[in-house]
């Protein structure tokens, strides 16, 4: 029985004096994920909005947090997550990387698990 994909959202709310090693942390995440036959996504950080636009439902929505930065990556499904979860910890590559970033160049983060909307691919 094939399980369905991984997806993964991960926000965080950066350090503005952290920002150029929040980007190292970043490039050292994609090829680690990759290495491990996921697929990232990029991390995503905030900038400002394209000149005249508003919100869409201006009674309900609003302009988000401007130092909240996203990464979104997967797994074709769970045992591939799983292998990348038992593996990592293993690598060289990963501890050095992990190793550096003890200390995390960002304040906090959320994590959620994601699924297509019913319907969708």
């Amino acid at each position: 029985m094939q399980s369905e994909a991984i997806v993964c959202e991960v926000r965080y709310r950066l350090d503005p004096d952290k920002l150029a090693e929040f980007d190292d942390y970043g490039h050292a995440w994609v090829r680690l994920i990759e290495r491990y036959g996921g697929t990232h996504y990029g991390f995503f950080l905030p900038r400002a909005a394209p000149s005249d636009t508003t919100i869409s439902f201006p009674r309900r929505g609003q302009q988000g947090e401007t130092d909240v930065a996203v990464a979104l990556y997967g797994f074709p499904d769970d045992a591939a997550y799983r292998r990348y979860r038992t593996e990592l910890p293993l690598d060289p590559e990963a501890k050095i990387v992990i190793e550096r970033f003890a200390e995390p160049p960002f304040k906090s983060y959320e994590r959620v698990f994601l699924q297509p909307l019913s319907g969708q691919l």
